[in-house]
């Protein structure tokens, strides 16, 4: 468990600091190259759209040590992939359709707490009803997870489990579907990231077809 003292300092961010930052940030990267906002303002191509969890610590740039204009970004809280999330799927419509990204990367993290609190049965309030989602992936693993003594280690496992189910629900979704029928080259993968190492852990799950979805779920 984190202590106050083992927690990031964050005690210097202020409102006038985040302006203040923002002048440094355009001083070093027009010392770099005196064109890059111009480069920017003319579009953007990225081949990566990223679903991740709205946690602070999980910035998705920084651990991929990519640039701005390299990855298409939506974030929710715990990394949550349902078919009627119009913000999720209108995010998707666009990175598909219009930017033709050629991955879509679904990335949860160890230590999650929206994965946590859904483990429990306590009342949050109006997210409560988004991680009734989290309860649904755990109650289709429920024996693994129930097997699992440790609470950390269930933990883990869960975020495990709700990247890969994420993964399945994006595959079905009728942007996926139809992109892969009009020959579009894109896949889907799960990635897990661990705030301890900063390593991020392929779940190994990654989808390029239907091939493998139950017919049931193969749009024509």
């Amino acid at each position: 468990m984190n202590t106050e003292n083992q927690i990031h300092d964050t005690s210097h961010i202020s409102y006038e600091s985040l302006l203040e930052g923002n002048k440094i940030f355009v001083e070093r990267a027009l010392k770099e190259d005196p064109e890059y906002f111009t480069k920017l303002a003319n579009g953007q191509k990225p081949p990566v759209l990223w679903i991740g969890c709205a946690d602070s610590r999980v910035p998705a740039n920084q651990i991929t040590n990519t640039k701005p204009g390299e990855i298409f970004v939506h974030r929710n809280i715990a990394n949550v992939v349902v078919h009627t999330d119009m913000n999720m799927l209108s995010v998707l419509d666009y990175a598909v359709n219009v930017l033709k990204v050629k991955h879509v990367i679904i990335t949860g993290h160890y230590g999650c707490g929206g994965v946590i609190a859904s483990m429990t049965n306590k009342q949050f309030g109006i997210i409560d009803n988004w991680l009734r989602c989290i309860k649904d992936v755990y109650r289709l693993h429920a024996a693994e997870l129930d097997a699992i003594a440790d609470e950390k280690e269930r933990a883990d496992r869960l975020v495990e489990f709700n990247v890969i189910e994420s993964v399945d629900n994006i595959t079905k979704t009728s942007i996926v579907q139809n992109a892969w029928r009009n020959g579009q080259d894109l896949s889907i993968h799960g990635w897990v990231y661990s705030l301890e190492t900063g390593l991020i852990t392929d779940m190994n799950v990654s989808i390029s077809n239907n091939d493998t979805l139950q017919e049931v779920f193969k749009l024509t």
